[in-house]
């Protein structure tokens, strides 16, 4: 059996990234890669993720790894890829507020702090990916998920004006430099920021009709 990777898109094609197909063994196996590199950053921050300690916390050799993933900078693309499969797979399939059978007012405050969680935790990937040119950020498929998700959800809210643009400019308030600069420089804890995200979304979102 072979299963076909998520999407690509984040970043290069890199060692790690950028199989077209992959036996359903080896899938397993990347993704326990994967959510042992996501451990450590959440445990130890971004920095103490190299390839010796992902062998050590996954408990395989460290060959397997850069076979897997071919250097660092592979691996960090790789886990940023999972992160935001698995932000995707939360928001298109997962329990409501955050995936389908919530209204969607409410679901975009959910998205909004699921977002700001995923940064906490791994933005400085997030943060290395906006840094590349803006050409390639916008029109990445992972962007274009997203402003996708935000169009269609305030589509459905009856929001009045361009409901395409209107998620561009939502979406620049979770940009991962914004948000850590609030986080790290400005002191802003990340309930405050979700609590600011869900006051724009209330104001934006709601037709005066509501």
């Amino acid at each position: 059996m072979r299963v076909r990777p998520p999407h690509r898109g984040v970043g290069p094609e890199l060692p790690g990234t950028a199989e077209p197909s992959e036996r359903a063994d080896a899938a397993r196996n990347r993704r326990r890669l994967l959510d042992a590199a996501q451990e450590l950053v959440r445990d130890h921050g971004v920095d103490a993720l190299t390839m010796d300690a992902l062998a050590k916390r996954a408990g395989v050799g460290k060959g397997t790894v850069f076979r897997r993933f071919g250097n660092r900078t592979g691996l960090m693309y790789a886990l940023l890829d999972h992160s935001e499969t698995q932000a995707q797979e939360a928001f298109i399939f997962g329990p409501p507020p955050l995936g389908p059978g919530a209204p969607p007012v409410e679901r975009l405050v959910a998205f909004g702090r699921a977002r700001l969680l995923d940064i906490e935790v791994t933005g400085e990937l997030h943060r290395a990916a906006e840094l590349g040119s803006s050409e390639d950020h916008f029109s990445s498929r992972p962007y274009l998920v997203l402003k996708t998700h935000v169009t269609m959800l305030l589509r459905d809210a009856g929001t009045p004006g361009d409901p395409a643009l209107l998620a561009d400019t939502l979406l620049a308030a979770l940009g991962a430099a914004l948000v850590l600069h609030q986080l790290r420089t400005l002191g802003y804890t990340r309930e405050q920021i979700g609590d600011n995200w869900e006051a724009l979304v209330r104001r934006v979102a709601v037709s005066p009709e509501q």
